[in-house]
């Protein structure tokens, strides 16, 4: 039994992976991204998965052969690096674990944690990619000053157009009644009062608005268009630096994935797709192959020294709805 854990910005999910392939169990919790609230959320937050995705399991922590722990803000400072690996210790009550960032769980689920380049858009954005044994992150630079194209990232200049839609600077597009709509606002600088006084710049809360300004630009907004064509761009261009860090030759194919809900957007998706391909001929985009949880616990089998068989691979993504590997998957 592998146990696969993906923090995230807005939830932590869980799951239990056996060795042929069946989803055992499954489980959220809140958001593990602890440089808001403290360090001693992560145990408080895993314990609460790990308990709730056992009991559903009906089995105990020490039954678990193995665990993989994808943490947000994991490495981004370094003494708490301590902390932080030891932590799962204490909620499973042995040491068959590792941790790393949760970059790792959308890499290792995307491409099934072969080499490549698996870009991340949630709540924040980076790219992971692995080549003949080393790993390079790019981006993750946090919202405050990077996180381009993330969900953070397109809510925040949505807020913006929404600011200058408010009092001229703009011509008012659909983007102005879809907040006010949204948000019930009863004039536009009551969003000042929403954002910064009850929600306190809560950034899960802020990153969920990028969901308007996809809303907005389907109903012919321009400017929220132009934001999500961007973030499109501001992706592709994360992979072209991964790509060159991790020296991929001239005449290599470099498969990519994405993970993240940001995807989920059309037009960021095509903004990205077209981007790539102008750029390094080489690029083999896939749709992904699992979601991060489950790449989480490919990867604690992998790191176990018992990665999962081509039978229980495709088990695990025909259970899904994915084709199997000797299907198409791009």
């Amino acid at each position: 039994m592998f146990l696969g854990v993906d923090g995230g910005g807005t939830k932590t999910a869980f799951c239990l992976v056996d060795r042929s392939g069946q989803m055992v169990a499954r489980a959220q919790a809140a958001s593990s991204y602890y440089f808001s609230h403290g360090i001693g959320l992560v145990e408080r937050v895993l314990k609460e998965g790990v308990d709730a995705v056992c009991a559903a399991a009906e089995l105990p922590p020490a039954d678990i052969e193995y665990a993989f722990f994808g943490l947000p803000g994991y490495g981004e400072a370094a003494h708490d690096l301590p902390t932080l690996n030891a932590t799962p210790r204490a909620v499973l009550g042995h040491d068959r674990y590792a941790c790393d960032n949760d970059m790792v769980c959308g890499w290792a689920g995307s491409l099934g944690a072969v080499d490549g380049i698996n870009v991340i858009s949630g709540t924040g954005s980076m790219t992971y990619g692995e080549r003949s044994g080393r790993g390079v992150r790019v981006g993750g630079w946090s919202e405050m000053f990077g996180d381009e194209g993330s969900a953070h990232w397109i809510a925040v200049r949505g807020l913006n157009a929404f600011s200058r839609m408010s009092d001229g600077r703009l011509p008012e597009g659909p983007l102005a009644e879809v907040l006010r709509r949204h948000l019930d606002l009863a004039s536009g600088l009551d969003v000042i009062d929403v954002v910064h006084n009850r929600w306190q710049g809560d950034r899960g809360r802020i990153a969920a608005l990028s969901r308007s300004v996809t809303e907005a630009a389907a109903l012919g907004d321009e400017v929220c268009a132009a934001i999500l064509a961007e973030a499109g761009r501001e992706l592709a261009l994360l992979v072209e630096v991964t790509r060159e860090r991790l020296e991929f030759g001239p005449d290599e194919a470099v498969p990519v994935s994405y993970s993240g809900g940001t995807f989920g957007a059309a037009m960021v998706l095509e903004a990205f797709t077209t981007a790539l391909k102008s750029g390094f001929a080489g690029y083999d985009l896939r749709r992904p192959l699992y979601e991060p949880v489950v790449g989480a616990a490919l990867y604690a089998a992998k790191l176990a020294g018992t990665p999962l068989d081509r039978p229980a691979l495709d088990a695990l993504r025909t259970a899904f709805g994915a084709p199997a590997s000797g299907e198409d998957d791009r």
